[in-house]
């Protein structure tokens, strides 16, 4: 069974940083493409940042400049660097993977509240 789990979220005053972090475990035998999303109340998940296998990177254009997207390929982690926050990043951040386990799915984290205050 495959599990990711969130770490990192918090209280933070309006232009500080916090970083998330996401290990993935369970009976994995490769990882492609890396992301992490966000849901605030009352509004759809979107996507925030996303990160293949090589390294390639996408950003929402609301965060390119303050949010970067990391991933450790051998320890199964991936990383969100979230600096200069405001308060419309207030929201509840959720890892997301593709994994190759017994098929092919994407997982989902069980999400991360992240609070920003003005």
């Amino acid at each position: 069974q495959v599990q990711l789990v969130e770490s990192g979220g918090g209280l933070v005053q309006a232009g500080g940083s916090l970083r998330l972090s996401c290990a993935a475990s369970g009976s994995i035998v490769s990882i492609n493409d890396m992301g992490w999303y966000r849901q605030a109340p009352g509004k759809q998940r979107e996507l925030v940042a996303t990160i293949t296998s090589g390294g390639n990177t996408n950003y929402a254009d609301s965060v390119k400049g303050r949010f970067t997207i990391s991933r450790d390929n051998v320890k199964n982690t991936v990383a969100l660097q979230m600096n200069s926050l405001k308060p419309e990043d207030t929201a509840v951040y959720y890892c997301n993977a593709l994994i190759v386990s017994r098929g092919i799915r994407y997982y989902w984290g069980q999400g991360t509240q992240v609070t920003v205050s003005s």
